[in-house]
């Protein structure tokens, strides 16, 4: 077993473990640590815990220090220095004539490096841009290019649902999301109707994805021949959830058919008309679109 603590830098981003170094930390505190990208100010999201080797990548960062007082300060003028660096680099990508949409701007904690994030339809040349940011602010400058779904979760928005985005507020990484979820889900496949604000398949559909598929085991199709207590019958509708079926029923062969619903463990399939089908076509949840 490993002594560990949850670190995050952005408020939905990735979980990353670190060292406690024989430090208690409290959730929600607020510690330095060393990341690829220099020292950085984090918030504990996870305080100290014991895990399996095998859970961590070793070797693991030890926390440099607790954040101070002073350290949060910092942190406050980081942001502001973000805001002014947003407004500079727009100004610098007008100038250069330059087809791409800035969208963010972060700064290490130890001003080491100043990285902005942007979209564009094509390939952007930027060295000018970027030698020209260097003249500026006299630390290394470093432009990301993002994917749409990056794009939304930085920025934030409201959904279909009423609600702010989840990749903004909680989701810490895409999953990979394919519209046979929609049909194991017996949604709509308007377009219109399953895609969030990035344009992209909405990332709720895997929520309860591994519920559908193992509803749907027990499913038999629309169109099937079936068997119940009042007769042989046809399925019209299917409701996955409830785990019933809509069925035209004869008692006798000649009889006039009634509409009734069944539970699928009352019901036995005489003859399956056709199987279910699902294509699943993945969606690139990567940065590179």
């Amino acid at each position: 077993m490993i002594e560990i603590i949850g670190v995050r830098f952005k408020k939905a981003g990735k979980l990353y473990y670190f060292d406690p170094d024989g430090m208690q930390m409290e959730e929600g505190s607020h510690a330095i640590v060393e990341t690829v990208r220099g020292v950085e100010y984090g918030t504990v999201i996870k305080s100290n815990t014991l895990v399996d080797e095998s859970e961590v990548i070793q070797p693991l960062k030890k926390v440099i220090r607790k954040a101070t007082s002073e350290d949060d300060e910092s942190e406050a003028q980081n942001r502001l220095r973000e805001k002014d660096a947003f407004g500079i680099c727009e100004e610098k990508i007008a100038k250069h004539g330059l087809d791409m949409k800035l969208i963010d701007v972060e700064i290490t904690f130890d001003h080491n490096k100043l990285i902005f994030y942007f979209t564009s339809d094509e390939r952007v040349d930027f060295r000018e841009l970027v030698k020209e940011l260097a003249g500026v602010f006299r630390t290394r400058i470093e432009l990301r290019q993002i994917g749409v779904r990056d794009e939304a979760k930085m920025l934030n928005g409201i959904g279909i649902c009423g609600r702010p985005l989840c990749c903004a507020t909680f989701l810490g990484d895409f999953q990979p999301v394919s519209i046979k979820m929609a049909k194991e889900q017996s949604l709509s496949l308007n377009p219109t109707k399953i895609s969030g604000i990035c344009g992209r398949l909405m990332c709720c559909l895997k929520y309860e994805e591994d519920v559908y598929e193992e509803l749907n085991k027990k499913m038999p199709s629309v169109g099937d021949i079936i068997s119940t207590v009042d007769g042989t019958g046809e399925i019209l509708s299917t409701n996955v959830l409830m785990q019933t079926v809509k069925a035209a029923v004869r008692k006798k062969e000649n009889d006039p058919p009634t509409i009734d619903f069944y539970p699928v463990d009352e019901i036995k399939v005489i003859k399956a008309k056709r199987r279910k089908k699902h294509e699943e076509e993945p969606l690139d949840t990567s940065l590179d679109d």
